[in-house]
């Protein structure tokens, strides 16, 4: 009898492990191609038909807008282009209104993906556009997708990462770091700040109060501001040190 048990247990065991190391399989494809299909995105649009390291000038810039524009008539969906030199984020931003989370768990050509593609808040407008864009990203432990942002906990990697570029499908969009900041979301503390809800500014008063909710929060002094009527960028992803915690850029546009 003991020797039956003993068996199935071997056998239990034995399935436990297959389906385990399956799914390892599967997660290691998976993260591989998704990689795979977002550098050939990055490719396309740096040699389209000019690299995006050069400057802008009267005929780049086109060219770099152009290389979006093809992209959108493949994905309508597409919002603009987000990249930090120097970091692995070099991605397609995506935005779905009336499914503000359709790219949570899905890439740029619509399938499943774990990993997702970053995208910009539902009440945002980027062709208006918005005073405030915030995008989306999953961290990813790898440092992939918005994993890359936990390094902007050091000020010394900020200095070294200042500079974001976040393009829109009709401008070229250059914006300077003024603020690392963490808070969370999903909680009725009236102490948290809710940085997502805000897009436009009603006045002056409102922007400095948002202000100082950022520079409160804020892990350190980068020694750069924003002024009303500043264009702000915010990139936002999970952060694991409290419960639904979030860890956020904001930038300035240049």
């Amino acid at each position: 009898m003991k020797r039956i048990i003993i068996r199935i247990l071997i056998a239990v065991f034995a399935v436990v492990f297959l389906v385990s190391a399956g799914m390892l399989i599967k997660h290691y494809v998976d993260d591989r191609n998704q990689a795979e299909e977002f550098t050939k995105l990055s490719d396309f649009v740096r040699e389209y038909p000019n690299t995006l390291d050069e400057t802008p000038d009267e005929t780049d810039e086109p060219s770099r807008l152009m290389a979006y524009r093809e992209l959108y008539e493949q994905n309508n969906d597409l919002a603009g282009w987000l990249r930090i030199e120097g970091t692995s984020i070099d991605y397609p931003v995506m935005h779905t209104p009336s499914d503000p989370e359709y790219y949570l768990k899905r890439d740029f050509n619509k399938a499943y993906s774990s990993h997702g593609t970053p995208f910009l808040d539902a009440a945002c407008d980027p062709e208006k556009p918005s005073t405030v864009l915030t995008i989306y990203g999953h961290h990813i432990k790898n440092g992939k997708m918005f994993g890359a942002l936990k390094e902007y906990e050091s000020q010394k990697y900020y200095e070294q990462h200042s500079a974001i570029q976040f393009d829109t499908l009709t401008e070229i969009g250059d914006y300077e770091i003024v603020a690392v900041f963490k808070t969370q979301v999903y909680t009725t503390d009236p102490n948290v700040f809710q940085y997502y809800l805000y897009t436009d500014f009603e006045d002056e008063e409102q922007f400095n109060d948002f202000m100082a909710k950022v520079d409160e929060r804020s892990l350190y002094d980068t020694g750069k501001t924003a002024g009303y009527g500043d264009r702000l960028l915010m990139l936002s992803t999970c952060e694991y040190s409290r419960t639904n915690g979030r860890l956020v850029i904001l930038a300035r546009k240049i």
